[in-house]
């Protein structure tokens, strides 16, 4: 069972990553792009994602990965964290934060 503890050292350990408050709770952002953030219901993270990933994982593992009626047109999933553990969360934010990194910085790391 991944923790918000967890969400906020695995996020910041990501290259140029830094903590602001989104919507009230801890968001984190790559270059100031927002590509994580805890959700208000304390109990999942919100991650942006591509939209067809984000409807094959909710249709593949629907106790992980869901959305709200809010993010139905936007590019964003909730991951419930008490259903992943530490090394699936990890991943999950990277991909996040490689979705939302600037071009220049993914090529920079070789990433890109």
């Amino acid at each position: 069972m991944a923790t918000p503890d967890d969400v906020r050292e695995l996020a910041l350990a990501l290259p140029e990553t830094t903590e602001k408050p989104s919507y009230g709770t801890p968001g984190f952002r790559v270059r100031d792009r927002l590509f994580a953030r805890l959700h208000q219901d304390g109990e999942s993270l919100v991650l942006r994602i591509d939209m067809d990933e984000r409807e094959a994982l909710a249709q593949a593992e629907p106790e992980k990965f869901f959305w709200t009626a809010h993010y139905d047109r936007y590019e964003w999933i909730q991951v419930r964290l008490a259903a992943v553990d530490r090394e699936e969360l990890s991943e999950l934010l990277r991909d996040s934060w490689r979705f939302r990194a600037p071009a220049a910085l993914l090529r920079r790391l070789g990433e890109g």
